[in-house]
């Protein structure tokens, strides 16, 4: 690992590199990292801000949308005048702006399963910000079949759920939280509504789950699903188990 910094390295990344528990090999850790961002909405859009700042070395950027003038509210990536810019086309250049000592990758592609066996080899870890249950679905799976981390965050109204999935390590999957999600409809915020600050701290949360991975801060090693309460400024959460049931693992034992 190249240990060896620059001076504007050590200037920008100085609040990182004195914490012990960070430091120099962190920064390292986090220079060298690959991390791909599927979907660059309310939840991509700070986590993305707060990964470039880091230092994380090359940041994927997957998302098809465009921006439009009903995603300012909480997608505070972006500008009035990237109205009608395709998602990652505005954020690679504002990201750039933010620290032009990484790699951004943006891909105007929809997440399928082609899409993902394409890209998510390329990444050492995965996170999903998108807000349907086939997609969500769709990138689980890829993370099983190539054995990579998965941090999942989402948000509906005032609250926030966020879980990281390890498979390649024996832990369960988003399938085995939710084996019922190909039947069902997720809410959407164009219709219910969700607050805009909320998406900001479960983006912001989902930043130091991908930190927390890349350095191997000391932490929890389970499944924990966490849920956030705007409302009532509360945090709870359960451990889950992978669930012998789950399709997508038996479909990565029987894969040759």
């Amino acid at each position: 690992m190249d240990m060896i910094f620059s001076d504007q390295e050590l200037e920008r990344y100085s609040r990182h590199i004195l914490l012990p528990q960070v430091g120099a090999t962190g920064q390292a850790q986090l220079r060298q990292a690959a991390v791909l961002v599927i979907g660059a909405g309310g939840l991509g859009a700070p986590l993305l801000q707060q990964l470039a700042a880091s230092g994380v070395g090359h940041i994927g950027i997957m998302d098809h949308d465009r921006l439009e003038l009903s995603n300012l509210q909480r997608q505070v990536l972006y500008g009035t005048d990237d109205i009608g810019l395709f998602k990652v086309e505005a954020a690679a250049r504002r990201l750039k702006a933010l620290n032009p000592l990484i790699k951004i990758s943006p891909y105007a592609v929809r997440a399928t399963e082609t899409t993902l066996d394409d890209l998510v080899p390329h990444y050492d870890l995965v996170c999903d910000g998108t807000d349907n249950f086939p997609t969500r679905l769709a990138v689980s799976d890829a993370c099983v079949r190539h054995g990579r981390s998965l941090v999942s965050g989402a948000v509906q109204g005032f609250s926030g759920q966020l879980a990281v999935f390890r498979p390649q390590k024996g832990g369960p999957c988003y399938r085995c939280l939710f084996p019922e999600a190909e039947q069902t409809e997720a809410p959407d915020c164009g219709m219910f509504g969700v607050l805009g600050a909320a998406t900001g701290v479960m983006g912001s949360l989902m930043a130091v789950e991908v930190m927390r991975e890349i350095i191997g801060l000391e932490g929890r090693n389970e499944t924990r699903v966490s849920m956030w309460d705007a409302l009532s400024g509360t945090m709870s959460g359960f451990t889950l188990r992978r669930d012998p049931r789950c399709q997508a693992h038996h479909e990565e034992a029987v894969r040759p």
